[in-house]
């Protein structure tokens, strides 16, 4: 991971982790329901490589958090929920998470204090997700347990929100220009045609997600982060070209909600990526956090 400074010198929030940096990260995780994975991290910091004693960021801190799970095939990932707002997409394999099927690409919203699942990996191929936040959550809370039911019930402000969008046909650059794409439009892609389709929302709040593809060289200028609370993007394919760095399929960037609309620019091999943005709506508060 790298932090991307302005002409001044001065840290922006611009986080960007490249594939093959973040690489060296992956480990096997097992969670308290007994599912096993391959975890590898990209951005921030989770329970698996905090050091002992270190107190978690403050729960409405911007603390961006991603990584990437390689769910073991066959395995189940309990129904659960999380105290932050989070994305996920499906890169590789299949599955099923709570009624929809899932697999390349596909995107997943659940806002804070949202159950959802569960996750059952396909039985040979597993399934493989980035899971992306903008803010420190201290692991999964799952309904299996009475106490999380009933911590549940008791958070201010708490609504069932979740959407979902996917999988997509193909997720490969296209030999098409797309030059503008700020508001996307919410046609499919096709090869004579500029691609930029809107897979979720955009929301009142500022929550969607837009899938882009371009061609080598060319730009395309995301939402205005102010619009939200920090963006991702995600490389499904090709190459995003950041400056002098060239970052491959499986890398991402965040863009913290102050900085300008990013620009995506597709390095020699064209671009395919998805662009989400998270809801600026205040967040739930359990009991412990508004104590």
């Amino acid at each position: 991971m790298r932090r991307v400074c302005g002409a001044n010198g001065d840290t922006i929030m611009l986080l960007a982790a490249s594939a093959d940096a973040a690489g060296p990260n992956r480990r096997r995780g097992r969670a308290a329901d007994g599912v096993t994975f391959w975890h590898t991290l990209y951005i921030g910091t989770s329970r698996y490589n905090m050091a002992p004693g270190t107190p978690d960021p403050a729960p409405d801190a911007l603390f961006p958090m991603a990584f990437l799970v390689e769910q073991d095939p066959g395995s189940v990932a309990n129904s659960h929920y999380h105290r932050q707002d989070q994305f996920q997409v499906v890169v590789a394999g299949s599955g099923v998470m709570g009624t929809h099927e899932v697999g390349p690409v596909t995107v997943h919203f659940a806002g804070a204090y949202t159950a959802y699942g569960p996750i059952r990996a396909h039985p040979i191929e597993g399934v493989t997700y980035f899971t992306l936040r903008n803010g420190f959550d201290p692991g999964a809370r799952f309904m299996a347990d009475p106490e999380n039911r009933t911590a549940l019930r008791h958070v201010t402000g708490r609504m069932h929100r979740e959407a979902v969008a996917g999988p997509l046909p193909d997720s490969r650059p296209s030999a098409t220009a797309v030059t503008n794409a700020s508001a996307p439009s919410a046609s499919a892609p096709s090869a004579s045609a500029p691609s930029a389709t809107a897979m979720l929302g955009p929301d009142a709040d500022g929550m969607g997600a837009w899938h882009y593809r371009l061609a080598a060289h060319e730009r395309v200028v995301g939402a205005e982060p102010s619009s939200g609370r920090g963006q991702y993007w995600v490389v499904l394919a090709g190459v995003l070209q950041l400056g002098s760095e060239l970052l491959p399929a499986r890398s991402c960037v965040f863009v913290g909600p102050e900085e300008a609309a990013f620009t995506a620019a597709a390095g020699p091999e064209g671009l395919d990526v998805l662009a989400m943005q998270f809801p600026r709506s205040p967040r739930p508060q359990d009991a412990t956090q508004a104590a």
